[in-house]
Formats: C-alpha cells, structure tokens, sequence
C-alpha cells in the first residue's frame, strides 16, 4: 500500500500557518502559490476530476494573511460559483458521471484545474466550461468570463443554466496584446476566443480544423497560437454506465494560427491554420515566445496514459490485486514511461524539424506536471523546466486499462517493482536530465512543481521577471501529498539534486488531491470591473422560463444572492 489512502478522503480542508520544519527559508524568494483542485467532500468515483472547485494559496513571506509570526499563510476557499451554489442548494439533483456532474440546470463548471494569473487578476479553468475570476486575496467567486450566449454551446444543453461550454483548462494571456486567449470547440469544430478583460468576446472559427478528441491546452508565441488535440477520449456511452470501448488516439493534430490573421479578421469570419500532425499523444505542451525562427514547441507527450479512466470499486490493478476502495475516482496513471520533444514549425513551408527527444524508463515514468519560469524575460529564452514524474505505480493502473490498451502496452514489459517519484530538472535545448531528487518513501506523492523567481521584480525586472531569468536559477516549490501528512519542499532550481533547501509543513495537516498550480508576486483585492452576472445569463438564455417553477425559484435566489454579495456559507456537498 504506497500510494496515499489520504489523497482522497472527503476531509473538510483547513487553513493552516505553515512552518519551518527542516533547512532554512532562502532569502529573494517572494509572493504567492495558488493551486486548484476538487474540493474533498466531492471527490471520488466515477472520476475525481470532476469535484467542486476549490483554491489553495500559499503565501511566501512569513506572518501574511493572519499567519503566525515566522509562519507561512495556507489559506483556501471554494469557489462559490453560480454551479456550486446551486448544488449546493439542491445536492439530489447533481448526479456524478464519467463526463462532470450533470443536473436539470445543466452542467456543474467545476473550475477546479488550473490557475490563471493575469496582473493583479486571477482566473481558474476547467475544460468544459468558462474560466472563473476569483478575487487573489479572498478567493471568493467574481463572475464567468464572458456572457453564456457568447460562446458556443452544446445544443444538449442549450438555454440551461449552467451551460455546457467546451474550451480547455490552459487558457493563454498574451502579454503584447494584454487579452486572454482561449479555444470554444463543438462536434469537433474549432474557434478561437479572446477575452480583452471586460467586455463582449470576440470569436473566429478556424478553416478546416478538426479536433477528435479534446483540447485540454494552448499555448503561445509572439506571433502565434498554437492549438493542438489532446489525449483526452470522450465516450458518450460511457456517461450512461457503459464500459469505455476506444482508446486515445496515437497521434494528434497540431494547429498553428497567426494572431495577425485574427486581428484583421471581423468576429465570425473563418480564419487559416497551418496544419501538422505528431506521435504519441500529448496533453501538455509549450511554445517559446520569440518566434523570429520558428515556432519552437516543447510537447510532453502521454503515451498509454488515460486519465478519462479511473479506478472503481472492484478493479485489480497492474499486478492483478484488488484496488483499495478509497483509491475508486483516482484516474489512471501511464502504462509506459513519459516521453518529451521538442519541435521548429516552420509555418511558412509547413515543415516541422524534430530538435530533440527524451526517453529514460528506468527514471521518467508517468509524468505529472512540469514548472517553467513564465516571466517575460524567461520565456523570451528559455534554459530550463523542472518536473515532477510519480513513478510506476501498479495501483492506478488497473486491469480495464491494461485490457482496452493490449495492442498497444506489452504487459511483459510491466515493472515488476514499484517505482518512487522523482523531480527531475531538464535543459530546454536537448531536454536532456540536468539533476534530479528521488522520493526515498513510496508513499509521497509530489504534485505540481512551480518556479519561483528569485528577488522578482527587484532592479528594473518584470514583476515575474528574477535574476538570471529562464529557469535555471530560483526556486522550486513543490506539494507534497502523504499520509504522514502534507509538507512543501523548496529546491534550488540550479541544483534539485541537493534536496530540498527547505520544508514547510504544519502538524496533522492533510490535503487532498489537487492539480495544476502557479505563482502570482502577490494576492491583493481584484480591481472594480464590470464582470458577468448570473442574472445576466438566466435572462439571455431565457433559463427561468424553461425550468419547473421550483428550480426556476432556485436560480433567480442564487443570482439574487450573487448581485448582493451574500457569502455561501457551506462548501457544495456530494
């Protein structure tokens, strides 16, 4: 029993001043960590993706935000969108399935995968629905990202309340044209959105670009955005109880589309792409900024991995033994070792150069996430990333998978040994393995990585912007998830290999599973903007009228309560 029973028990989560417990904390190192994740008391099967938003921060000066003097501010707070509220008003009618969490006011925008800084706002995603602001210092629910009748909707669910609105959970912002860029797909069709921070989204359907799966990211040069399908398999039979049938797709295709072409273009009207194609399937990927040569793409590809499967209850795992009942929702982790690339497009022949690949089975196994200086200066070149990778782990890799996936993992080449996690720095030019940490106790489980610059924003730098920018030099702050109870290690970026420099942790303190996670220089109060209302999308949508009069009331008193501010009390429950 290695992997952590605790990483999904529905505990209540509590804030906590966090403090040294081993090494020293470095100086230059400032601002705060926010992370997502499903809140606990909706975690769990079908699939723990799909719990209520939460948002985690931790803030790096000592005694911030009521903490202790000498101790470090954990603070949390679920997002208390019109989704949550309404659950939480009527917990009966929200049903758990294998595609969210559906209800008779439509789908529940969990808003739980990623955060999103933009300045001094902060933004949340999930992949089927609207990014969410929350306010950076009390974390509370400021409105969706655009009207509902702005974006393409399912037409399943179309005028409900909670709309189901397909775009992806790496929204990008674009520092030239201060705008966020975003994906709306349906049936497969692909449009691009920008959101300039207030006001009416602008959206361009992209000539001939088909996604079959998913877009889970996109990301951005000067010049460019770059959309690629991600190894994510929907399967509509399987939101009605049926077994999955197909697995991902071994390649995927990968759209370059120009900026410019969208700046030129008037909402509505079809824009060009350039199209590729690569293998094996990725889910994360990342472009350098400075495109004067290329578009260079760094792709994290998930070979054999399938994170829409998740455990259940009776499931045997690689080895053939029964899963732990508490691991039922855990979604799966790969089959065969991680793999990374690093890719020139050049959009103008349409050729792509292959620059690197790394492949390491024996250390780089199921990858989890990866840590990037995303200051201007850093991502203008960048030198180095970090990731965490959490091992071969038998427990959440079961018998359905292996099953589904027989063509594809030769079972002989299974571990026969369970494989520790690891943190491991890479060399952006080469990709190759710098230095790398491994997790002596099987039962940690790292979660995402995130670089910290060091002495932001000191001598004329950005305000993400530290010394010697690129990401070979700061910090490294990385979760850690563990029965014996959640710590976070700091590492010298230049050096993972030492160790942590420092560990902070709190007594008896455990935290549940969580996702993505990011760095902001500080939390202060969201400014006063016109942002969307409720209120707004129940009119547009014509919501009230097309519910039964006892769901109708329930919608107009959440988006009473939202207009005046009243504070949702409780989490949503299960």
């Amino acid at each position: 029993m290695a992997l952590p029973r605790s990483i999904l028990d529905p505990v209540e989560p509590a804030d906590r001043d966090l403090a040294v417990v081993a090494g020293t904390m470095p100086d230059g190192i400032t601002g705060e960590i926010v992370i997502s994740g499903p809140h606990p008391s909706t975690l769990g099967p079908p699939h723990a993706f799909y719990g209520a938003g939460l948002t985690y921060r931790l803030s790096l000066q000592a005694g911030t935000f009521g903490a202790a003097p000498g101790t470090y501010a954990w603070r949390h707070a679920w997002i208390d969108s019109p989704s949550a509220r309404l659950q939480h008003a009527r917990p009966e009618l929200f049903q758990r399935t294998m595609l969210g969490v559906q209800s008779p006011f439509g789908i529940v925008n969990a808003a739980n995968t990623a955060p999103l800084p933009w300045g001094d706002r902060l933004f949340t995603t999930w992949d089927v629905g609207r990014p969410v602001e929350v306010d950076p210092e009390r974390l509370n629910f400021l409105g969706e990202v655009g009207r509902a009748d702005e974006w393409l909707q399912s037409p399943r669910l179309a005028g409900a309340a909670l709309p189901m609105v397909t775009s992806t959970a790496h929204p990008v912002i674009d520092p030239d044209r201060n705008c966020m860029w975003t994906v709306n797909t349906n049936a497969g069709a692909l449009e691009i959105v920008r959101f300039d921070g207030t006001g009416p989204l602008r959206r361009w359907p992209i000539t001939d670009a088909v996604i079959p799966q998913t877009v889970h990211t996109i990301t951005q040069s000067r010049n460019w955005i770059i959309v690629g399908d991600c190894a994510f398999k929907v399967e509509l039979d399987v939101l009605f109880g049926g077994e999955r049938t197909l697995t991902t797709n071994t390649s995927e295709p990968i759209y370059l589309i120009r900026k410019d072409d969208l700046d030129r273009a008037a909402p509505g009207t079809p824009v060009p792409c350039r199209r590729y194609e690569l293998a094996p399937e990725m889910n994360h990927y990342y472009a350098q900024w400075d495109d004067d040569d290329g578009v260079v793409v760094l792709f994290e590809h998930t070979e054999n991995a399938d994170i829409a499967m998740a455990a259940s209850a009776g499931d045997l795992d690689a080895w053939g033994r029964p899963i732990d009942p508490r691991l039922a929702g855990l979604y799966g982790f790969a089959m065969t070792p991680s793999k990374t690339s690093l890719h020139r497009f050049d959009p103008e022949t349409g050729i792509r150069h292959d620059l690197a690949w790394v492949y390491e089975p024996d250390l780089l196994h199921t990858r989890q996430l990866s840590a990037f200086d995303w200051s201007s200066e850093g991502w203008q070149r960048p030198v180095a990333y970090h990731s965490v990778y959490h091992g071969f782990r038998p427990e959440a890799v079961n018998e359905r998978m292996l099953d589904l996936y027989r063509d594809r993992v030769d079972r002989s080449q299974i571990p026969t040994e369970e494989m520790p996690a690891v943190l491991a720095s890479h060399a952006w030019d080469g990709l190759g393995v710098t230095a790398s940490h491994t997790y002596s106790d099987l039962g940690d489980i790292p979660s995402s990585p995130i670089f910290v610059p060091d002495r932001a924003g000191h001598d004329g730098r950005s305000a993400h912007g530290g010394v010697d920018a690129g990401g070979a030099h700061g910090w490294v702050v990385v979760p850690v998830l563990s029965d014996a109870g959640f710590r976070v290690e700091i590492f010298d970026a230049s050096d993972v290999g030492t160790g942590p420099r420092c560990v902070l942790a709190a007594p008896r303190h455990a935290v549940p599973f969580f996702l993505h996670s990011a760095w902001m220089p500080e939390a202060k109060s969201a400014p006063t903007l016109p942002r969307t209302r409720f209120a707004e999308d129940l009119e547009v949508l014509g919501t009230v009228e097309r519910l039964p009069d006892d769901l109708a009331a329930v919608a107009v008193a959440v988006a009473r309560d939202l207009d005046e501010g009243v504070p949702m009390r409780t989490a949503p429950v299960s």
